[in-house]
């Protein structure tokens, strides 16, 4: 759902749950010159929090780990354009989308 609701936005779809060794990111595209890793979120609805508030600081570090080996194991450097977005869904089928949700962040 979150794939489709990106190609209607213009997104071009490079991978889905895509996996190494830091962990995994859900989706990652092309937006213009962006490239974006977005992390989707489902939630019946919010008795838990929101979808936005599972992807605490500790995930985005995660998520940023992921995204830097892609980079680099994808033949991109430092001076790709990237962005970091959240999609939540929810069981009514409405979907939230936070672009550049979240800037990088790493380990060290």
């Amino acid at each position: 759902m979150a794939a489709a609701y990106l190609r209607e936005k213009g997104h071009t779809i490079l991978s889905m749950n895509y996996k190494n060794s830091f962990g995994e990111i859900d989706i990652i595209s092309r937006s213009g010159s962006f490239l974006v890793f977005t992390e989707c979120k489902f939630r019946k609805n919010n008795n838990y929090g929101s979808p936005f508030e599972a992807v605490d600081k500790r995930k985005q570090k995660k998520i940023c780990m992921v995204a830097l080996s892609y980079l680099k194991n994808n033949g991109y450097n430092e001076s790709t354009p990237c962005r970091f977005d959240v999609i939540g869904i929810y069981a009514d089928k409405t979907i939230n989308h936070a672009e550049n949700a979240f800037e990088f962040t790493s380990y060290f």
